[in-house]
């Protein structure tokens, strides 16, 4: 799960292995596997580093476990 911001600053996750998706329109649009939209206040580079720091976190623990 990665942290993100809806427009109005309120936080909540977002399951990073559901998404297809992140485009720059110029809002960030992500889009999910099942067709819903999400927009954020994050640049789309910044969601994307936090996919891959989240995806990184899960190859080191399997590797720990």
């Amino acid at each position: 799960m990665i942290k993100l911001s809806r427009l109005n600053k309120q936080e909540y996750y977002l399951n990073a292995d559901m998404i297809e998706t992140v485009e720059a329109t110029p809002d960030t649009v992500i889009t999910m596997l099942n067709g819903k939209k999400f927009i954020v206040s994050e640049p789309a580079g910044e969601v994307v580093e936090r996919i891959i720091e989240f995806r990184g976190k899960i190859k080191r623990f399997a590797k720990i476990g």
